[in-house]
């Protein structure tokens, strides 16, 4: 193997290590920061089913987006949507051994590379020229904004401007990642732009707000049902406090008597 295609790889696996590692760090560090108030954005569901269907409504349609702004739901949803059809559409070069026939089926899928495209320009051009946006953006909010467009731009030049790697070497690269049986990556410049990108992307995932993804699901305006008039709603850490308290004030009691 080549130096470059040993950086690489070591770049790859550095970087999902650190995913892997700063992901699960967060996400434990979510599950565990209590939420002791009712905060569930009105209206909310009155039951569990409830939350369950506002949840969906909110993963796969960004309904309060909707609610909000028009065009950067436009925005928003036409690139996440792209982004995960692109993703089965990449599927294929990591998929071990024999590719499944729906695999073999997903090329037109890569015409999803123009509506991600459309929604990131969208994305980033609300960032540029809206003030109030502008105002709160901060240097990394672009820099996500830059390198996915980065890896999505150089994509589409690959497939459409007959600017294709060896795509052999992609796949058994690719292949290769996953069942480290590490092979030689294609050496043309515009691949090796289109996946460091995607690599370091990868690495600083954990400490972006990229998060928002795993995040949603420990939003408390989001995951509580709105029963604060049915049910006391306390934190377990609070539960404790309260049960030392009264301890302590039935310990004095005994001890004033």
């Amino acid at each position: 193997m080549s130096l470059i295609s040993i950086f690489f790889t070591l770049f790859f696996y550095f970087s999902v290590l650190i995913f892997i590692t700063g992901l699960s760090y967060k996400i434990v560090q979510y599950w565990n920061t209590p939420a002791p108030l009712k905060i569930p954005i009105a209206p909310a569901p009155l039951t569990k089913s409830g939350v369950f269907l506002r949840f969906t409504k909110e993963v796969f349609l960004f309904a309060t987006l909707f609610k909000s702004s028009k065009w950067t739901w436009l925005f928003g949803w036409s690139f996440h949507l792209a982004l995960v059809i692109l993703f089965f559409r990449h599927l294929v070069y990591f998929w071990p051994g024999e590719i499944p026939l729906i695999l073999l089926k997903t090329e037109p899928l890569k015409y999803a590379a123009y509506p991600l495209i459309f929604g990131l320009l969208g994305l980033l051009g609300r960032r540029i020229f809206v003030d109030r946006v502008r105002y709160i953006s901060a240097p990394s909010d672009y820099l996500m904004l830059l390198l996915i467009i980065l890896i999505g731009a150089s994509g589409m030049l690959m497939t459409f401007a007959n600017n294709h790697p060896n795509m052999l070497l992609v796949k058994n690269f690719a292949e290769g990642l996953i069942t480290f049986k590490w092979s030689e990556l294609p050496s043309e410049v515009i691949f090796l732009v289109h996946i460091a990108p995607v690599f370091f992307l990868i690495a600083i995932f954990p400490i972006s707000k990229l998060l928002h993804g795993p995040g949603i699901f420990f939003a408390p305006t989001l995951n509580q049902v709105d029963d604060a008039r049915k049910t006391r709603h306390i934190s377990q850490w609070a539960m404790q406090k309260e049960k030392n308290t009264k301890i302590d004030l039935e310990h004095n009691k005994d001890n004033g008597s």
